[in-house]
């Protein structure tokens, strides 16, 4: 690593650059901020911002690339990648891979967001981040070629690479509550097909704790402490809010009349391990199931 780059990056405070100010990188986002970072990113063509005038970002897609890359990068310390693969590839690493690596110097860790669906299907049995990317849905074969082309450029580049295979994410905005109270919430007992889960917050818990202790190359399993079936979590959250627990129905009627993206979520079981967030990131989850996720999620206003 050249040397003035080095002391450049100590020099000044830090700076995190999102690919993709999705639902995850804005709760990081604003986490940092508050804590004094600079902060900004990107944001999909066409789409309107909610006003929130603390985090700049400018437009980028496959076939939008961001000008003048050199001078935005220049302060960044920094980088956290939420912009899904599509077909083609990933369209960070396809259109400024090559800039993000020629500015390795000054950057101290990159993350990059996966899914715990690269594992596959494992029939239930548990997978910690040492098992075979075995991805049986197109999206998630995506992302272990993306997850896979991130940790090459790397390794070739000296950058510090992290990868973070998430669990499904619920919070604030994005939980069960809004689907009960319209009714539309479905009660599908399918027996032992379990999923794991991850609070907003944790994701945040986990990204920040690898920024303070960077390990190039890692590779992280981000979800909480009990994966649940979805019954449970739905009869759980109905119980809380004094709302009548919607009728049960068998995963065979529901798949009747369930979107073909939905099927794909039911395709694969397995229980996510965890152990390693705690063990060498030191991480406490804030919300260890989803039991006291929902209670705080409600306590906010749902």
């Amino acid at each position: 690593m050249p040397e003035k780059s080095q002391e450049k990056s100590q020099e000044k405070s830090p700076h995190l650059f999102c690919f993709g100010l999705g639902y995850s990188a804005t709760y990081l986002a604003n986490a940092l901020y508050d804590e004094g970072w600079r902060i900004s990113g990107t944001h999909r063509p066409g789409e309107v911002r909610d006003g929130e005038n603390k985090i700049a970002t400018l437009p980028f897609d496959r076939d939008h690339p961001l000008d003048d890359f050199d001078f935005l990068f220049d302060t960044v310390t920094h980088v956290l990648i939420s912009v899904p693969p599509d077909g083609a590839g990933d369209p960070v690493l396809d259109v400024h891979g090559e800039d993000i690596a020629r500015h390795a110097g000054h950057i101290d860790w990159l993350g990059y967001l996966s899914t715990v669906g690269v594992y596959g299907d494992t029939k239930g049995r548990v997978v910690d981040e040492n098992a075979p990317l075995l991805p049986t849905q197109e999206r998630s074969r995506f992302r272990a070629l993306a997850e896979n082309r991130w940790q090459n450029l790397g390794v070739f580049n000296n950058l510090p690479i992290h990868a973070f295979r998430l669990a499904g994410i619920y919070g604030p905005g994005r939980n069960v509550f809004d689907k009960i109270r319209s009714k539309k919430a479905k009660n599908i007992i399918k027996p032992e097909h379990k999923f794991s889960r991850i609070h907003v917050d944790d994701i945040t818990n986990v990204l920040m704790a690898s920024m303070a202790n960077p390990s190039p190359g890692s590779i992280y399993n981000v979800s909480d402490d009990e994966p649940a079936e979805p019954a449970h979590v739905i009869q759980f959250a109905a119980q809380i809010m004094g709302e009548q627990i919607p009728p049960e129905i068998t995963f065979e009627e529901a798949l009747q009349d369930m979107s073909d993206m939905v099927k794909t979520f039911w395709a694969d079981s397995r229980l996510v391990n965890n152990e390693r967030i705690k063990e060498e990131l030191g991480v406490t989850l804030k919300y260890p199931t989803y039991r006291e996720g929902l209670k705080a999620i409600f306590a906010e206003g749902g």
